[in-house]
């Protein structure tokens, strides 16, 4: 197989050439998440002739991933996503060696998994994931490609690029409350805008062309085309090392349960379900052993809890619930549990037992 012939449209660019080229093949990157975002990121970086592309996500295909996850089949339904995600790679450029790790980023593996490495992409919606990684490029030294989405509204960005502002410069607040693409509502076509930003940052860093989104964040708008770039400066205080990256990650983990072991206790007088989403959200719940307290307000209203109750903690999907056990535990809540899953499933198992 020729490789010329293949990439023959990009290296005839004066940008680029044979030089180029051999860049690219020589090149490293780490896509943390293989959803709406990697799904557009992924393709565009294997065809155009990343060296070797490492792939993070832990998480099977469902079938309503593939309004907005176009690299994946029906018949690919219950599959890992990263491992249908290299053989898609394979299929489409087979001189790219590609890596499926199919885990949970986590304290544990991020410095490992960064180290091998040039460039981190950030293809999550997950608000915590993207402190981890921010924070793990900053103990690692790699720039992170940043993407995320809201309804219509994208934001594209690169973090710690030669030693410039990272995440936590333009977000400094670890404000978690954040509704993903599940609970938000998105349109296929606006994620895969964001992610083919996000490939094209990192084209250009390797190649070293043209102006890398560095202390600039770009919003774009998929219902008006509105783009605007915002300039924003590095604080010096955010600087992270692998010492106090290891102190503030590698923490007891969260207990985290699922509803279906748990479910035979909602008549239990020793037990309360904490639903922490916001007033509006949806599906309802209603448990006969039920508080709504939404994430934002628990630590102003942790005085309507029992400290001697066990409290199982739920939100949408099982992000925000994580925090407020987290919050909790500060507070002496020593039987505080996240569940897994979230409203969501628990609406699914208990239509299926009538057990409200």
């Amino acid at each position: 197989m020729n490789a010329d012939n293949r990439y023959n449209r990009q290296i005839i660019l004066p940008e680029i050439g044979a030089g180029g080229q051999q860049k690219l093949a020589e090149s490293k990157v780490l896509v943390i998440g293989a959803g709406g975002l990697g799904a557009a990121i992924l393709p565009y970086l294997a065809s155009a002739g990343v060296g070797e592309i490492g792939i993070v996500d832990h998480d099977v295909i469902e079938v309503s991933n593939l309004q907005r996850q176009v690299i994946y089949k029906t018949d690919a339904i219950g599959k890992s996503k990263a491992k249908e995600a290299k053989a898609m790679i394979s299929d489409l450029n087979p001189l790219v060696k590609v890596k499926a790790i199919s885990e949970k980023l986590s304290g544990k593996n991020a410095l490992s998994l960064f180290e091998k490495y040039q460039i981190i992409v950030d293809a999550t919606d997950n608000i915590a994931i993207k402190y981890l990684i921010n924070d793990a490029c900053l103990a690692t030294n790699k720039p992170m490609v940043y993407g995320s989405i809201f309804r219509f509204q994208g934001q594209v960005s690169v973090f710690n690029y030669q030693k410039g502002p990272s995440y936590r410069c333009l977000y400094p607040e670890e404000n978690l409350d954040a509704l993903n693409c599940e609970e938000a509502g998105v349109l296929g076509v606006s994620v895969g805008i964001v992610g083919m930003f996000q490939a094209n940052e990192v084209l250009k860093m390797i190649l070293g062309i043209g102006e890398v989104l560095s202390g600039k964040i770009l919003v774009y708008n998929t219902l008006n085309n509105e783009q605007q770039k915002y300039d924003f400066d590095k604080i010096d205080s955010q600087d992270i090392s692998r010492e106090s990256f290891e102190e503030k990650y590698n923490k007891a983990e969260i207990d985290e349960v699922n509803f279906n072991s748990v479910l035979d206790e909602i008549n239990n007088q020793n037990v309360l379900f904490l639903d922490v989403r916001n007033f509006n959200e949806s599906p309802k719940i209603n448990l006969k052993r039920q508080i709504q307290i939404p994430l934002m307000n628990l630590e102003k209203e942790v005085e309507k809890l029992d400290k001697n109750q066990t409290i199982y903690v739920f939100c949408q999907s099982g992000i925000r619930s994580k925090i407020a056990v987290e919050i909790l535990r500060k507070k002496d809540f020593k039987n505080a549990k996240s569940v897994a899953g979230g409203a969501l499933i628990l609406k699914k198992l208990l239509e299926n037992e009538i057990i409200i």
